[in-house]
């Protein structure tokens, strides 16, 4: 854990991402990439899914894709199928789903009264959300549907900030994802980074897991 700020009443809200934070749909993901992959005779594996950690459907097909060159139309109906085998995946999500330390982390920050939103470049984070039973903790859920830009441009913390009408230095950013750490520093938010310090050590604070984060050494 590296030590950043430490908040003496400005702090007002955190922004949480979903995947990687909250609950893990990597495998998912990957399962649904890996049978588009394999369906277009694409080599793809476990490391390449790694690299599309907090990036939008369109940029993580062009990253599997890499120099190939397909039609809009093709894009769109592989971006579609990738997703509808996701959504299968999905069906069997639940509260069980909930990583170690998210429900107590949510609560904690609920009875110190910070407000809380979700910003996930996942346009099915609010049925997961759902499914989690965790909607009622959060004000704001922005998604993929929200902006035109995701992480790793600004525009997606930017936006929940806006809805939670807060000004971007007033708000923390809980991520697992290079890209997403990059979009919070770049929207003038501090970062709480989840997960190993060669893929979230430029954030503020690094944990290895949500349940390792300690709140008294930040607010």
């Amino acid at each position: 854990m590296r030590k950043g700020k430490v908040y003496t009443g400005n702090l007002k809200a955190f922004i949480f991402d979903l995947d990687g934070v909250i609950t893990d749909t990597a495998e998912y993901h990957y399962l649904a990439w890996k049978r588009l992959a394999d369906e277009e005779n694409i080599p793809f594996s476990r490391e390449e899914n790694e690299k599309l950690r907090g990036v939008s459907r369109r940029a993580s097909l062009e990253l599997i894709l890499k120099n190939r060159r397909l039609s809009e139309e093709k894009i769109r109906e592989m971006m579609d199928r990738k997703n509808g085998y996701y959504q299968a995946y999905l069906e069997n999500i639940s509260a069980n789903d909930l990583l170690p330390g998210a429900l107590p982390l949510l609560r904690k920050l609920q009875s110190k009264q910070i407000r809380l939103a979700l910003a996930s470049a996942s346009k099915n984070a609010p049925q997961v959300v759902e499914r989690l039973g965790i909607a009622p903790y959060f004000e704001v859920i922005a998604d993929g549907n929200s902006v035109e830009k995701t992480k790793p441009a600004p525009d997606l913390f930017l936006y929940a900030a806006e809805k939670l009408e807060l000004p971007p230095e007033a708000c923390l950013v809980v991520e697992d994802a290079e890209a997403g750490i990059a979009a919070a520093r770049a929207a003038g938010m501090a970062t709480i980074g989840i997960g190993p310090a060669e893929r979230v050590g430029s954030a503020d604070y690094v944990y290895p897991s949500v349940a390792e984060v300690r709140l008294e050494e930040i607010i």
